[in-house]
């Protein structure tokens, strides 16, 4: 890469997972937008054609309306090739398919153990990243080799998980994990702050918050506006709508009912224990105790959340599918829309382009210092020249500590657990899983026929 005062040129991105239909266009089109960065794509992908396919629509992202800067997009076959002598890799995998995915989330049900998500944590979680961590194993040797002192942004869930391993194979590995769920809370206070308040010149920049926990377990400890602190006035917005949720349900929020929500577990969650939950209500609910929220549809219609079905990701695959032949035959245009992610400020912080400070997932080095070190937390990290810091966020509070320490000490289980192709080991961080309230018996038929289910990505644990 070469510097040339507030600009990088000739910078080389690997994408690991390069045939993505979503984190993919996303970075294209954020990359696109940006003024002081330029260079290469290396796309690989255990799907080639999906990979050439995004070659065609990256490079087609260069001529859209909006774009300030020019990347040229690339294929590769072999991982070596994308890696040789990349700055940053960017790791946006599904491990396995929709298929091993369906089971992740479904098969569970037949015990009456629902899953709003099924990627980080409760069974489906467990087995995903049964799966998925021998093919970091793979991915963390091969940056190694080629790229060593490349930073590394991981996108794939489960999260902890991953960026876990990455560290245990290549200790001196400069990677981190992105999630923007806290974002999301963010924005919840922003709607607080107008609807107690009136304020309505409130952004996200201007909320400021510590942060801590482990992935899609997030809390805050502190958050302010300006000189306010926001907590008396959160407590108030949850009071006023605690029954109902803030909003109305509708199948058109965010994406589709699927992923609808009116935030009460997060109210409910500060209401019983005085500190904000900061992730999505979809994943905070599958880390408490299964009676809470997610004891059954009926439960989880009650708290206004939705379970997302993977018959429903798997349809919308096939519409993102036909848009990626839309964008190929020219009947769509690439259209530049900032996604709201940090992946590019990131690297231009690395970069020495600017200074930020944003949530990452990164080991424990004492940033939570009542968590064991090593595993991988959720804080708040300053970015700067070739720097990711993370920032001292605190003790974990009292009433939020066993919560925590429950899934950090299940995160460590499962990472040895993959390493050491222990099946054995791995059903015990199944059976203790917040969300499996069933008998011992049950339990281990149900993680077996899981297994089986998923058995073409276990082959390495026979």
């Amino acid at each position: 890469m070469k510097h040339y005062g507030n600009r990088v040129e000739d910078l080389k991105i690997a994408y690991i997972g390069g045939g993505s239909r979503g984190w993919a266009w996303g970075l294209m089109s954020d990359l696109a937008s940006c003024e002081t960065l330029s260079g290469g794509v290396y796309l690989y992908d255990i799907d080639f054609q999906a990979a050439k396919n995004n070659e065609i629509i990256g490079n087609k992202f260069n001529g859209a309306e909006g774009a300030n800067t020019t990347w040229s997009y690339k294929a590769v076959n072999t991982i070596d090739e994308a890696l040789s002598s990349a700055d940053f890799v960017i790791i946006s995998i599904l491990p396995g398919t929709f298929d091993e995915m369906e089971s992740d989330v479904h098969t569970p049900e037949k015990y009456g153990i629902y899953q709003p998500v099924g990627d980080t944590t409760g069974p489906g979680g467990v087995i995903r990243a049964l799966r998925t961590i021998p093919m970091y194993e793979v991915i963390a040797k091969a940056i190694e080799k080629n790229c060593p002192d490349a930073w590394v942004i991981n996108y794939t869930n489960p999260m902890a998980a991953c960026v876990n391993t990455l560290y245990q194979v290549f200790p001196k590995i400069k990677a981190f994990g992105c999630c923007h769920e806290v974002f999301g809370t963010q924005s919840l206070l922003i709607k607080a702050l107008k609807d107690i308040r009136g304020i309505e010149d409130a952004e996200r920049k201007d909320i400021i918050i510590n942060v801590v926990g482990v992935n899609h377990f997030t809390w805050l400890t502190e958050a302010h506006f300006r000189n306010m602190d926001l907590f008396p006035l959160y407590r108030e917005f949850c009071e006023k709508h605690k029954e109902t949720g803030f909003g109305e349900k509708s199948d058109t929020n965010w994406i589709n009912k699927q992923f609808q929500t009116t935030d009460k577990v997060k109210m409910d969650l500060f209401l019983r224990y005085g500190y904000m939950a900061a992730a999505g209500d979809r994943h905070l609910a599958e880390f408490c105790e299964g009676s809470w929220y997610a004891k059954d549809p009926e439960t989880v219609e009650k708290w206004c959340f939705g379970l997302t079905s993977v018959k429903w990701r798997k349809q919308d695959l096939e519409g993102r599918l036909a848009r990626s032949a839309r964008i190929i035959s020219g009947e769509e245009a690439c259209t530049i829309r900032k996604t709201g992610e940090e992946g590019v400020h990131q690297m231009k912080a690395l970069l020495g382009l600017e200074s930020l400070v944003t949530n990452v997932n990164t080991p424990n080095r004492g940033q939570i210092p009542n968590l064991p070190l090593g595993v991988v937390v959720e804080t708040n990290a300053a970015f700067r020249t070739d720097s990711v810091r993370p920032l001292y966020a605190g003790e974990l509070p009292k009433e939020i500590y066993p919560l925590i320490a429950r899934n950090a000490g299940a995160q460590q289980l499962i990472v040895e657990a993959a390493l050491t192709r222990n099946l054995d080991l791995a059903f015990d961080a199944f059976v203790h899983d917040p969300l499996v309230t069933i008998s011992h018996g049950d339990a281990k038929a149900l993680f077996d026929e899981m297994i089986e289910n998923t058995k073409r990505y276990l082959t390495m644990y026979y």
